[in-house]
């Protein structure tokens, strides 16, 4: 359903007004790609400078120790999570009512805030309605995707999803490298104030030169039955690959959250190395996710097709995740990473594929409910494979009532591999139904599916 002038609510013309210029929407200019790059990249900055210098900020604000510190992360990362989950679809919804520009600008405003919040915050249930707050507004990436759907013709769709994936890898390395430096030289709360302020000066150059994209003609009214991850995916049950790739998709995804949950853990148990060691690794993570999501996606995605893509990514992984889990020499990581960064391949390649089979005015719903199965790993993934990681690290605590030992935890066998092992079996699965409903698309059941290269099947074209 789209929105006329003539029924326009208030809510409508208060949103409109907040676009640039009134409410005539501005062709897409050049820098228009480079400023979503650069939105998504300063979240995930955010993101990355949390890593070095939040165990330190919770001892300080709780005055415990460094156990005291992890079970408190784990509940700030749940919460953070969990509001991104419930919050992605329905920014995407909005968008699709109020166009890409307000949402996005407001969304980074309050996010920005929201880490000044973070650096002067006193107590940790501060710091929890801080986390509930970014987790809510990191739903930036929601917009950020279907901007990029408006901005992008279908063929290139899945390059420029690449984008956010490069990104993100720039994040990755830049984060850490800034929350480990500025923590060091200025204490745990510098690196919230340097991106709270990096941040308003992306929300000031967005408000000034920022293009909306959606037209007129493809917005549709925002209906909160449609703006959450389960309400988008029955939404989207009348396209017939939708829900088995998106069940592929967080399966993936899950599997994916082994690097960033366990891999400090797994180096120091499985190699010994220093936090120093440890950030080299994540840096050569980051650049190799960098180089292929956002350059080679642009060359192996057109050159083989979002199908075949997305199929070997996913089967590189089967390969790829426990590789890292049995390897014995810490040197030979670095030779796997460049190899492993082809599995980033896979989420760009299976958004591409969904973004082509469904029409222009759902794509910011799309957007959401993609942004929530990701949501949804992040909170089941981290968990998961922390708590299978301990499973075949502890060595032994029994537990006590007085004297009395009821109970004796241990691991079966010292394996810190386990966790990538169990994501390479995650990723196998997935493959199952990714390749059900790509069969699906080649026989074309019923209605005409769109298929993948632009024609249709099961309509004689």
């Amino acid at each position: 359903m789209t929105t006329s002038q003539s029924s326009a609510s208030p809510g409508d013309q208060m949103a409109e007004g907040l676009q640039s210029g009134g409410t005539r929407r501005q062709a897409p200019g050049k820098n228009a790609l480079a400023f979503i790059f650069i939105t998504v990249m300063l979240n995930m900055i955010g993101f990355g400078v949390i890593i070095p210098v939040m165990p330190q900020l919770l001892q300080e604000i709780t005055g415990q120790g460094v156990a005291e510190a992890a079970r408190w992360g784990g509940i700030l990362s749940a919460t953070y999570a969990l509001m991104q989950f419930i919050f992605s679809p329905i920014m995407g919804g909005l968008s699709d009512q109020f166009g890409r520009r307000p949402v996005i600008l407001f969304s980074l405003l309050i996010y920005s805030l929201d880490f000044l919040l973070l650096a002067l915050a006193p107590t940790v249930a501060i710091l929890l309605l801080a986390r509930m707050i970014a987790g809510a507004f990191a739903a930036t990436f929601t917009t950020a995707n279907a901007y990029i759907a408006d901005i992008s013709p279908p063929e290139k769709r899945a390059a420029n999803f690449g984008l956010v994936g490069a990104a993100f890898g720039l994040g990755f390395i830049i984060g850490p490298a800034i929350g480990g430096y500025l923590g060091e030289q200025y204490g745990a709360r510098a690196p919230f104030f340097f991106v709270a302020g990096l941040g308003m000066v992306n929300f000031i150059y967005g408000a000034i030169f920022l293009p909306e994209t959606l037209a007129p003609e493809n917005r549709r009214r925002f209906d909160i039955r449609r703006a959450n991850a389960f309400g988008n995916f029955k939404q989207f049950a009348q396209y017939p690959i939708i829900l088995p790739i998106a069940l592929a998709m967080l399966i993936f995804q899950i599997g994916h959250w082994t690097f960033p949950s366990v891999w400090a853990y797994y180096a120091e148990a499985k190699f010994s190395w220093s936090p120093g060691e440890i950030a080299a690794s994540l840096v050569m993570v980051g650049l190799a996710a960098a180089i292929v999501q956002g350059g080679l996606s642009r060359v192996i995605v057109p050159r083989f097709g979002e199908r075949a893509t997305a199929v070997a990514a996913i089967a590189l992984a089967v390969i790829i995740y426990p590789l890292y889990g049995f390897i014995n020499d810490g040197r030979l990581v670095y030779a796997v990473i460049p190899i492993g960064a082809l599995v980033g391949l896979g989420m760009p390649a299976l958004q591409g594929i969904m973004s082509r089979t469904i029409p222009a005015n759902a794509q910011g719903e799309l957007s959401g409910a993609v942004a929530s199965i990701s949501g949804l790993a992040m909170i089941v993934g981290p968990f998961l494979t922390t708590q299978i990681f301990s499973a075949f690290t502890d060595p032994g605590s029994p537990v006590s009532i007085g004297s009395w030992v009821v109970l004796e935890r241990g691991a079966p066998f010292f394996f810190p591999g386990a966790p990538f092992v169990f994501s390479g079996i995650l990723s196998a699965i997935a493959l199952i139904p990714l390749i059900s409903a790509l069969n699906l698309v080649k026989r074309g059941r019923g209605e005409a599916v769109p298929d993948l290269d632009g024609a249709e099947v099961g309509s004689g074209k």
